[in-house]
């Protein structure tokens, strides 16, 4: 998505819609005033909002992004002219996909593919997706179940076992991800028949593209960065963050201790926890064995016990 760099946004609307604008905002917990030539004004941390007697809006402060993406435009104003550019936005049939998990050292991979005509994208659009990086856990968790109603899916959970003997067999980050991606298109092509495919890029063209060749399969498939911004990607790493979250949890449950996100020093402090816990095998079934903090993990611990 464009980042935001205006400091006020400005949008007219009918003035039957006045009423419901201003109780809507109280719900929200605005404060309420009526400066001169202003039907109201209201007022919370972040976000600031005027409504002029002519059916001028105006909103502005440090909020107003997620206030205008997720009630005003969808609630109010019935255009996504402010979340998505109407040059961004591609509404032709198309099929995207995205992942998670590559980068968290416990848990598993997945990868998802969404697939949206016209009236399925202005869906999306509705609903407020966005690149699931900008969402809390939470409103990933919401929002996918949302989009798993309205369009057509398909999710590759790898759990770390089955991401590991991957792994072994690919000998490469990148071919795995390929692989992962093309499968997901391919469910979604047998499914829908739309072969408009759109991936943000993580490596070489090639690398999806013989993937889906050893497939059998053709598309006409668009690689690009920040491919998130296209409204039917983003709705697939909703998913594919959705399917991660709920995969470390039930993994945490079951292992009797908390997994944390990323790679961090927290990483590696429950990561000796388990080892003590269970063994060094229990990695495993746990983590991605080929991420560096495997062996500093196994060289702490070893330390630890001398």
């Amino acid at each position: 998505m464009t980042a935001k760099k205006i400091s006020c946004f400005v949008a007219t609307i009918s003035l039957d819609l006045a009423d419901k604008l201003k109780n809507d905002l109280i719900d929200q917990g605005f404060e309420i005033t009526k400066p001169a030539y202003t039907l109201f004004s209201a007022l919370k941390k972040g976000v600031s909002c005027t409504l002029y007697n002519s059916g001028k809006l105006t909103v502005q402060g440090k909020g107003m992004d997620d206030f205008i993406t997720f009630y005003l435009e969808p609630q109010i104003l019935q255009s996504v002219a402010y979340s998505y550019p109407e040059t961004e936005v591609n509404l032709i049939a198309h099929i995207g996909i995205d992942e998670s998990g590559k980068g968290d050292f416990f848990g598993p991979l997945c990868v998802a593919g969404v697939q949206a005509d016209e009236a399925k994208i202005k869906e999306l659009l509705a609903l407020g997706v966005r690149d699931s990086k900008q969402l809390t856990d939470s409103a990933i968790l919401t929002l996918s179940d949302k989009i798993k109603k309205c369009c057509p899916h398909a999710i590759i959970y790898i759990s770390p076992k089955k991401y590991n003997e991957l792994y072994a067999s690919f000998q490469n980050l990148n071919k795995l991800l390929g692989w992962g991606h093309a499968t997901a298109i391919a469910e979604l092509v047998a499914k829908t028949g739309c072969t408009e495919v759109i991936i943000d890029q993580f490596a070489s063209e090639h690398v999806v593209q013989n993937a889906l060749k050893q497939k059998k399969l053709t598309v006409s498939l668009t690689q690009r960065h920040r491919a998130e911004a296209d409204p039917v990607v983003a709705a697939a790493s909703i998913l594919a963050r959705a399917e991660f979250l709920s995969g470390i949890e039930r993994l945490s449950k079951e292992l009797g201790l908390q997994l944390p996100k990323g790679a961090s020093a927290a990483v590696k402090k429950v990561g000796k926890l388990l080892v003590r816990k269970y063994g060094p095998q229990i990695l495993e079934k746990a983590a991605k064995l080929h991420f560096k903090t495997k062996d500093e993990i196994l060289d702490d611990q070893a330390s630890d016990s001398e």
